[in-house]
């Protein structure tokens, strides 16, 4: 459902608030939480219950609570103010703070940990629900499942009892849903546990945690006394003690959370079930997630098994309106209500019942009394007769399948079958279906091929689908009918669906960027709307056009226009006078609102991209008109969040989505280089209004995506574009030798693409005329359109396209390049003089042309990048790096050169600078196929050499200076320690051995003793004859391990290394060496067509022409190229074809795969034995109920021949009743009963309720079969209730009796009088139109039943309107109807299924119709009256979805009758 205006405004305050708290639910569970706080909370607002009195039982020491007397306070016991009272619950139980809560521990094999609350019979249930969803933290479910049944134990068979825990955990994970039980270990609650056991690890895989809340009674808790504590448990550890609990029962330790029940008693059962009603139905009156929903969270009553006691609990939530599942073969009440399920209401006779509770109850059925038969007997009825809100789940039976189907089935049937019909009937099973997530069943119940939908029918389920990510209804809804285009028409819609982002990493960024703008906004502007300011701060498309900026790059245009933003600036300012000139004068922005186009698959499927949502960005991308730009913009945005995010695991899932995205660009350019290679090389280099005004191929590069950019079409685009207007196929030495000699290019020496061009035009003209020959047909000529006549190309041009070609500007940079490095060599070698020379003067000149061209090339942004951008790209860049090194370099070393002092220092700069020039060399190498990826290699060698000199360096030093030590004493020049420590253990990697550390080496001659010589090392510490005194053997020692370690071990280590980075990076330098081409290819491109020295010519030039005539640069269409409209909208029509084909082979392929094959195969495998699993049971289940029908057959045979003989025995009395009737078949099929030639009786229903209106009598159960009086029913015992006078002797009643039967309740009850009691309806009717098509009637809303009714009540005489209808219609309206009353028509009268009735005292009710004229008086007083009503009044159409009564429904047919409408 669309969120308002108001509603979609978020403040980025809240919203970072809301992102955090998230966060911190996700990372700190309950368990963190401070207990403290939820402990003053439950005694602050949970109370127990406890006896203030005690008073002996039958034993001593017990209470008439039943608790012992040590277990009551000391007031307790001597009371003195009650002395000699009698002990009564109501008087001497009173509630205390509660003294049972926290966690609960429950030992063995598998330890869990619950959540549990003693809590009083009166507590509130909103009190209870917030307890559950704010204290301990249970997100509010989607769907609550009552699980009731035997309290027994009880066995299931196998398959059942599998069907069952798989299908109620299933479901409750799929939806949400939260499970009530009773919450002991036994029984139907006991199942329910095991069931959570069993699939504990899918749902911990699944991420889902089950929630199971057991309300128990606290008085039967065996163990209860180990929860107590005064301030909470945190935990309290739990015995399940199952034998020694005697008629107690113990907590079942796979629940989640207990709600314990107290009333101040001891061993008492069935003390929570009103509690946990009253919790139910309040769950049941909250909205689906707390969102403003129209659906409330439905309720579901799931019945194994179960005696007398849960057949209440299944009629009393079925008046209710909840829906019941019972199980057929769980045993006792199920399967006599399964039994039944199918039978007329007159066939389910007390007899039958009888007969079924026998059979299925056993030895328990001899406790029975008659008149409890009898109301049982009266409840089943009542309970088949809502068949719309009964679903029996039978096993043997394909009907739902599954349990989870069941469920949904039951409460689908129940939506269908309420008094809400028609469209919100239909709205709220969609709802329902979107909310669970079940796209099957609104397959088959709600999208059937009957039901035919608007698009703007389903926009707010398309936005419920949307919000809460169910791929898989938003593929369905479009399937049916659901528009895009008019879905996200409005911007509001939009900007709810941003507000309504989950939880990611582009909300907090968003969030940041509202609160940001908030901020920003002109401080008196801000200033004077303070008060309306925070209402404006909300996030609307204008924040996100910026955070997409952001995320996409500067290099594009924002996607969505920035009047938005001054659209939403005006919401909050129109009222404002002083701020009316300032939002008037960003009125004309709204004027470049057509420069950026909408298409709202695109927004679709952005917003889909920024919160990481593989699955509905794969559904919107496929709608994408512009979708190879979509998938590497996707590709963009996602890399640069995981770039900028801090979650590791989400940045990776962001990376491998960007990866499936660029796989999906290269697969459609690829079928589209395969089909048309000229369209798609337009593709790329089109200009896209759709993603910022960039081209494919700019996205791909700043993607970063490689493999993208090696495709062999996107190679041989910018292959042409390198070549420029000369022909690809154009040897390398033709282009040399016509750079120097040029006039061989009019011999055709060298191609230009304009002749392969002709040549193929002319190429096709000719098999034109083939085919007209061959053919004899002119249809080739005729329908087939000449392609424009393509003129060759001039002298002049010629000449210009060969020298501005990039091939031939980089190879006349290239022998510019080592002219240069020629010059710089002979002047350093050759003519290095004291002032400069000329050489040297046009080194420096050359020197100039190539800053120039740097500087250029920094300052050049043809793509739109901001300057801070463009610098940090100019950076990136190795060889701009040593582009400004060796200019800096030169710089540095010609001031040094040209200061007199300083000029041999200059000159070693300049031989330094002078290696940095010949390395920048091996740029021109990364043209080459052959060597530019090896200079790729070559670079990341260079990153492992320094790790290992890293390692190198520690052996190095380590022996250097132990070394150094051992031989010199006390040397204090630094140049020769550092050659002792360093260079000398560097030198010996390479061979080159040092002699001062053997004796048989060493010579005296080579050192100094003192080491006062600058020119020889210090000697070693010698002995007194003038020998060596360190010891040879360790400096030996220790040159051999260090030769083993740094010549052996880090040298084969840095081999290694090299070898793996070779093999490493070998697969992808191709890739990475395509992909840097392009930059090369755009620089040449780009440069002017002079090399060096004479470039400066033409950067004085551009200088002149940009800066001082401030002339708009030239756009090249090689690498961003507008088209037309037409011919935009024909080549997307063209891409959007091959997305197509390129889909369908990636299902085909996918399909063919080995994997999808193994997944097919085993998904028939699971079926195939699923299937047989099935006929198994169901073969062995057919033989045991033909032995039973078997079995029954002789018992009614023995019974039909008993009476035989008592009848012969009595000499031909007559018998009172065929006992054909008595002894109906208990497993007779429902098939069979359903067509039976009976007609269904029509004695009254709603008189017959067990509980009387607005008071708590009871009627007496009256089943089907005893409401005629002519029916004997012996143990009728009706109660007496008359509203006014409670003791009328019965006397008085005698002449009264209601004309359609027993109702269970004698006397007036709360009708007026005894006898008939006349009530009138009155039908105001109304043609809508002139051409009388509709026609409406006049409605009342009740407040009372929550519904609509006719206008109505009792009267004293059939010839005036019921006085009641005064205050509805006003005095003067209420005149004038009681005046056309005689002229209405009377459409039918007589007795009234009421609820009211008793057997003295009933409604009989006439329908009037009064048709009222369009222009008539009457009708304008309604219609004032129906719009000051505020909704009391409304005329309805009527039609088949009226929101009536059944009674009053049936009346309004026979009045559309009268008038010739169907309903």
């Amino acid at each position: 459902m669309l969120t308002s205006k108001s509603e979609s405004k978020v403040h980025p305050r809240q919203t970072i608030e809301n992102v955090q708290e998230k966060k911190v639910k996700q990372k700190a569970p309950y368990g963190f939480k401070k207990p403290y706080a939820i402990a003053t909370w439950i005694k602050e607002n949970i109370n127990k219950k406890e006896c203030c009195y005690f008073q002996r039982d039958a034993r001593d020491d017990v209470c008439k609570c039943g608790y012992l007397k040590d277990e009551h306070s000391v007031g307790a016991i001597k009371p003195e103010e009650l002395t000699g009272e009698t002990w009564d619950r109501h008087r001497h139980i009173h509630e205390v703070p509660t003294d049972a809560f926290g966690d609960v521990s429950f030992d063995g094999l598998r330890r869990t940990i619950s959540k549990y609350a003693r809590v009083s019979t009166d507590t509130s249930p909103e009190d209870l629900y917030h307890l559950l969803t704010e204290q301990w933290k249970l997100s509010p479910p989607n769907l609550l499942i009552s699980v009731s049944g035997g309290a027994k134990n009880f066995n299931l068979k196998t398959r059942l009892k599998n069907i069952f825990h798989r299908g109620l955990i299933k479901m409750a994970q799929n939806t949400g849903a939260w499970i009530i039980t009773g919450g002991t270990h036994a029984g139907v609650m006991k199942h329910v546990g095991q069931a959570v056991k069993d699939y504990a690890l899918s749902s911990a895989m699944q991420g889902n945690k089950l929630v199971v809340i057991g309300v128990a009674t606290w008085g039967v808790i065996h163990n209860g006394e180990d929860l107590v504590h005064k301030d909470g448990r945190f935990p309290a550890h739990y015995v399940m003690d199952t034998k020694g609990q005697g008629q107690l029962s113990c907590l079942d330790n796979n629940h989640t959370h207990f709600l314990l029940v107290d009333d101040g008693t001891h061993g008492h059962y069935g003390v929570e079930i009103e509690l946990r009603t009253r919790l139910e139905k309040c769950i049941s009156r909250k909205h689906l997630a707390n969102k403003d929903s129209r659906v409330t969270i439905p309720v579901v009553c799931v019945v194994l098994n179960g005696g007398p006691g849960t057949l209440n609990t299944i009629y009393n939530a079925m008046l209710n309106g909840t829906p019941c599942v019972v199980f057929e073969g769980s045993g006792r009440i199920a399967d006599v209500i399964a039994h039944v399920s199918g039978f007329p209401v007159s066939l389910v006779t007390i007899a039958l019942i009888h007969q079924l509770m026998k059979k299925c109850f056993g030895q328990e059925y001899e406790s029975f009394s008659e008149l409890k038969i009898i109301e049982w007997t009266k409840k089943v009825q009542d309970i088949i007769r809502m068949s719309h809100l009964l679903t029996i789940f039978r096993v043997n039976e394909d009907t739902y399948g599954d349990v989870e189907v069941a469920i949904l089935q039951a409460l689908l049937k129940a939506s269908r079958g309420s008094e809400s019909r028609g469209t919100e009937s239909w709205k709220r099973q969609l709802e329902l279906a979107i909310t669970w997530n079940r796209v099957d069943i609104a397959k088959t119940e709600i999208f059937t091929e009957e039901s035919q939908w608007k698009s703007s029918d389903l926009h707010w389920a398309m936005f419920s689908a949307l919000v809460s990510n169910r791929p898989q209804f938003v593929s369905l809804l479009q399937e049916n009918g659901v528009s895009l285009r008019d879905f996200l028409q409005d911007e509001e819609t939009l900007c709810a669906l941003y507000n309504q982002l989950p939880s990611c990493f582009f909300l907090c960024k968003l969030a940041k960027r509202v609160k940001s703008a908030g901020r920003s906004k002109k401080k008196g502007l801000a200033l004077r709307a303070r008060g309306n300011a925070r209402q404006g701060e909300r996030i609307c498309l204008t924040h996100v056009s910026d955070e997409v900026h952001h995320l996409l790059g500067r290099f594009t245009k924002p996607i969505y226009p920035p009047s938005t933003m001054m659209y939403q600036l005006d919401m909050f300012i129109k009222d404002m006078p002083q701020c009316q000139d300032q939002a008037a004068s960003q009125t004309p922005l709204k004027e470049d609102k057509p420069e950026t186009q909408r298409d709202a698959a695109r927004d679709l499927f952005l917003w889909t991209i920024v919160q990481n949502n593989k699955e509905l960005a794969e559904i919107a991308w496929e709608q994408c008109t512009d979708c190879m730009s979509a998938a590497l913009a996707a590709s963009k945005i996602l890399k640069k969040m995981a770039e900028e995010g801090r979650d590791a695991d989400e940045a990776q899932e962001m990376l491998e989505l960007a990866d499936y995205y660029e796989k999906h660009a290269i697969g459609v350019f690829s079928e589209c280089y395969d089909s048309d290679e000229e369209r798609a090389q337009k593709l790329l280099v089109r200009v896209s209004h759709f993603w910022g005004k960039t081209t494919c191929l700019r996205l791909a590069l700043e993607a970063d995506n490689k493999n993208f950019v090696a495709q062999s079409g996107i190679q041989a685009l910018l292959t042409q574009i390198w070549c420029g207007e000369l022909s690809v196929d154009n040897r390398v030495w033709r282009v040399l030798i016509c750079m120097v000699f040029f006039p061989l290019i009019y011999t055709g020496f060298l191609v230009f693409r304009r002749d392969e061009l002709i040549q193929r035009e002319t190429e096709k003209r000719e098999e034109m005329r083939t085919l007209e020959t061959v053919t004899g047909s002119s249809y080739w000529a005729n329908h087939i359109m000449p392609a424009p006549q393509v003129k060759p190309l001039s002298c002049w041009s010629k000449l210009a396209s060969l020298y501005s070609s990039p091939q031939v500007k980089f190879y006349w940079n290239i022998a510019s390049y080592f002219a240069f490095l020629f010059l710089f060599a002979a002047v350093l070698l050759v003519d290095f003089q004291s002032s400069p020379s000329g050489s040297e003067l046009l080194l420096y000149i050359w020197l100039l042309s190539l800053v120039c061209e740097e500087i250029r090339q920094l300052f050049y942004d043809p793509d739109g990048f901001c300057f801070y951008k463009k610098v940090t790209k100019y950076i990136k860049d190795f060889w701009n790096i040593l582009d400004v090194l060796s200019i800096l370099l030169f710089s540095v070393g010609l001031a040094f050169r040209l200061t007199p002092e300083l000029l041999y220092a200059g000159k070693i700069l300049l031989c330094i600078d002078f290696v940095v020039f010949c390395l920048r060399l091996m740029a021109i190498f990364t043209i080459s196929r052959t060597l530019g990826p090896k200079i790729i290699i070559v670079r990341k060698m260079m990153m492992d050499m320094f790790f290992f000199l890293f390692l190198l360096s520690i052996w190095v030093v380590a022996y250097g200076v132990a070394k150094q030590g051992i031989l010199i004493d006390n040397d204090d020049r630094l140049d020769w320690i550092v050659r002792g420590a360093v260079y000398e253990p560097y030198l010996i990697i390479f061979g080159n051995f040092p002699t001062n550390i053997d004796y048989t080496e060493f010579d005296i001659t080579t050192c100094n003793m003192n080491g006062t010589d600058p020119l020889k090392p210090k000697c070693p510490r010698l002995n007194e004859n003038h020998t060596p005194a360190f010891p040879e053997w360790l400096t030996i020692i220790m040159l051999c391990v260090y030769l083993l370690f740094a010549n052996i071990l880090l040298l084969n280590l840095l081999i290694a290394i090299f070898n793996f980075t070779f093999q490493e990076v070998q697969d992808n330098t191709d890739k990475i060496w395509k992909f840097q081409r392009y930059e090369l290819i755009k620089e040449y491109h780009s440069r002017p067509a002079v090399p060096p020295p004479f470039m400066i010519l033409s950067h004085l030039c551009y200088f002149i022409k940009s800066v001082v005539l401030r002339s708009s640069p030239t756009s090249h269409k090689d690498f961003k190229h507008e088209l037309p409209q037409m011919e935009e909208e024909e080549l997307l029509s063209w891409e959007a074809l091959m997305k197509d084909r390129y889909l369908l082979s990636s299902q085909q392929e996918l399909s063919q795969s080995m994997e999808g094959r193994i997944l097919d195969t085993a998904q028939k495998v699971t079926t195939m034995t699923e299937q047989l699993e099935k006929e198994k049971e169901m073969s062995s289940a057919a033989v045991l109920k033909k032995l039973t029908e078997l079995e029954e057959q002789v018992v009614q045979s023995s019974k039909a021949l008993q009476w035989i003989m008592d009848t012969l025995m009595s000499q031909g009395a007559p018998a009172e009743e065929s006992q054909s009737h008595t002894f109906t078949r208990a497993d007779e099929p429902a098939g069979s009963l359903k067509n039976t030639s009976e007609k269904e009786s029509s004695f009254h229903v709603k008189a017959r309720q067990f509980h009387y209106p607005n008071c708590k009598v009871t009627r007496f159960a009256v089943p089907e079969e005893k409401v005629p009086w002519e029916v004997s029913f012996s143990s009728y015992n009706p109660t007496y209730y008359d509203f006014e006078n409670k003791n009328r002797s019965p006397e008085t009643l005698h002449g009264y009796r209601n004309p359609q039967g027993r109702t269970g309740i004698v006397g007036r009850g709360c009708l007026s009088r005894l006898g008939p009691n006349p009530n009138l309806d009155l039908v105001l009717t109304r043609w809508r139109d002139s051409e009388r098509l509709v026609l409406e009637y006049l409605a009342v809303w009740d407040e009372h039943q929550g519904c609509l009714t006719l206008p109505g009540g009792p009267i004293d005489s059939a010839d005036h309107l019921p006085v009641a209808l005064k205050s509805t219609l006003g005095n003067k309206l209420y005149e004038a109807l009681n005046i056309k009353l005689s002229e209405g028509t009377k459409v039918c009268e007589g007795y009234a299924d009421d609820c009211r009735n008793t057997d003295n005292a009933w409604v009989e009710t006439t329908i009037v119709n009064i048709h009222l004229d369009r222009a008539s008086q009457e009708t304008v007083d309604i219609d004032n009256m129906v719009k000051s009503s505020h909704g009391c009044l409304l005329w309805q159409e009527v039609s088949g979805q009226t929101r009536l009564g059944s009674n009053q429904r049936d009346s309004l047919q026979l009045v559309a009758a009268l008038h010739n409408t169907s309903v």
